[in-house]
């Protein structure tokens, strides 16, 4: 089943709980991706790397409305906005821990022979195109950073 059917029946079921939070969110992924299928103007579906990097995005998105919110002492706008980020989460491949991303980075950085912080883009945009949807980008940073340092 394509991640829009997903989404769809998702958002049925939310309708059927009256679920407002996971409902605004499905509809947030549904509305996200109809603006990229529309963007190209042709009635194909998008690919799966991009509907994965549309995700990431509306849970990067919510996490950092979030992170603002709590500074600001804003608990009552926070708790939603982490709640959508889950629900958006659901339907995006599992997340790797520190030490699957870390043994990734190392194996890049010996493939590509990299020797310094010099390298570090050519060894992020490996990591993050191998690593798509899978981990976060800020992980990902932390620990090529570490590992060329």
């Amino acid at each position: 089943m394509s991640l829009q059917q997903d989404i769809m029946t998702a958002m049925k079921a939310a309708m059927k709980t009256k679920d407002q939070t996971a409902l605004s969110a499905l509809r947030a992924i549904k509305s996200e991706l109809l603006l990229a299928q529309t963007e190209t103007g042709s009635k194909e579906e998008i690919s799966e790397e991009q509907e994965i990097k549309i995700l990431s995005k509306l849970v990067k998105q919510r996490k950092d409305s979030a992170a603002i919110f709590t500074e600001q002492n804003r608990e009552d706008l926070a708790e939603p906005e982490l709640a959508q980020a889950e629900v958006i989460s659901q339907f995006l491949p599992a997340q790797l821990s520190e030490a699957e991303i870390e043994k990734v980075v190392v194996d890049i950085i010996q493939a590509v022979g990299a020797e310094g912080m010099k390298d570090m883009g050519k060894v992020m945009g490996m990591v993050n195109k191998k690593l798509a949807g899978q981990a976060d980008g800020k992980t990902i940073s932390t620990i090529v950073k570490a590992k060329l340092a």
